[in-house]
């Protein structure tokens, strides 16, 4: 894959101060002429029963996923009125609808009559929505606006029959969905400190290019692999590790979300220039990770790659959605493919290399089941998500600085 490593295009956004912006190219700068990286106070030891226990699966997916904000998918790709996306999330059959008023719904994607399953899979534009099995029809409101035969059927009351809605909101370009209906999302304490570096991604002003789905093994042994840049030079020798140097991060959370920012190699060339002469931009492989699955990476560039984690329908199972986002329209050929080039360099480092190792360690944990699994003090933002968990689970608070 050597050859069709994609091109950065480093500086067409920046989204925090220069002074900033600098200060975290600083301490990237001082680990590569120190050789060290962000790291814990200690190591951090988890059971491996905590990977296979089937039981605390079914907990984390009750008490966390179906109770706080999950990002479920990025505005751009449902930018237009009518524009919407059928997703199976976390055991719950959603469909997710931009309204004639402009706001965003959801739903679950679930006929009232019969349950049958209301709209297939996938994206596209819809006035209204007929269920294939007795074409109950409902408005992108979610609202029950057709019951045929109704005269032999009965009366169907509309305010008891509509679709369940389910707590909606945008921000920062992202889409949020809790999977609990009633449940108040509290959005904006949720993400906290973390919420004006999102916005200033500003990808809510994105163009979406396109959007890939992989499925992946159990949800916590897929993150563990975004959250560090100690496996690049092993497992990514010929792609990730071409750009980006291994084991050198800065490491800042805001609650339970993080921003890894990893060291390009191009830094290399630039921290022997004049301070003020550096592009921050070209230098930083900037990731934040919106907690409990959402990685959005490059986003200082003019092409962003947005991978949506999140469980399966079983203990070893997990979905994966893929989302590039342009800064800038494609108009010619050669943006056209070069974008191409983008989405799917980085749709096969993860699916070739990441999710191939994911599947392995999955396969290998019942082999050390009375064991214990061993996070480095360099593999700081792994234990940061995993202690967010262990929190959750124990009914404390991850808001605020840690």
């Amino acid at each position: 894959m050597t050859d069709t490593v994609p091109q950065y295009l480093p500086g067409a956004h920046t989204a925090m101060s220069r002074d900033e912006a600098l200060a975290i190219v600083d301490r990237l700068v001082s680990h590569l002429r120190n050789e060290t990286t962000d790291m814990a106070p200690e190591q951090l030891e988890i059971p491996i029963s905590d990977y296979l226990d089937e039981d605390l699966w079914e907990r984390e997916v009750k008490e966390i996923f179906h109770q706080i904000p999950l990002p479920v998918c990025t505005s751009a790709e449902l930018a237009g009125v009518g524009d919407y996306k059928a997703m199976r999330v976390v055991g719950r059959e959603i469909v997710l609808v931009r309204g004639k008023d402009g706001q965003m719904n959801a739903m679950l994607n679930v006929c009232r009559h019969r349950a049958m399953k209301l709209v297939t899979g996938g994206c596209g534009n819809a006035r209204r929505f007929s269920c294939s099995y007795h074409a109950w029809t409902y408005d992108t409101d979610g609202r029950l606006i057709g019951v045929p035969g109704e005269d032999t059927f009965g009366p169907v009351d509309p305010d008891d029959y509509s679709l369940v809605r389910l707590p909606c909101e945008e921000r920062a370009g992202i889409i949020f969905v809790g999977l609990t209906a009633g449940r108040p999302l509290e959005l904006d304490t949720w993400l906290g400190d973390a919420l004006p570096y999102l916005e200033a991604l500003e990808l809510d002003k994105c163009t979406h290019f396109m959007t890939k789905e992989l499925a992946g093994p159990n949800w916590k042994v897929t993150l563990d692999g975004y959250l560090e840049g100690y496996h690049f030079g092993a497992l990514h020798p010929n792609t990730v590790a071409l750009t980006n140097h291994t084991n050198r991060m800065t490491h800042d959370r805001f609650g339970p979300h993080v921003r890894n920012v990893f060291a390009l190699k191009s830094l290399d060339a630039m921290m022997d220039r004049p301070r003020d002469e550096w592009d921050p931009a070209a230098a930083m492989g900037l990731v934040y990770w919106v907690f409990p699955g959402m990685s959005i990476a490059g986003g200082w560039r003019e092409r962003t790659v947005i991978s949506i984690i999140l469980p399966g329908d079983s203990w070893g199972e997990s979905m994966t959605w893929q989302a590039t986002l342009l800064r800038t329209p494609p108009t010619t050929a050669e943006e056209i493919a070069e974008a191409q080039k983008t989405a799917e360099w980085f749709f096969a480092a993860f699916r070739d290399e990441d999710y191939t190792a994911q599947t392995d360690v999955q396969n290998g944990l019942p082999s050390l089941a009375d064991k214990h699994m061993i996070i480095g003090r360099n593999e700081i933002a792994v234990q940061h998500a995993h202690e967010s968990v262990r929190r959750l689970l124990a009914g404390e608070s991850v808001l605020g600085p840690r």
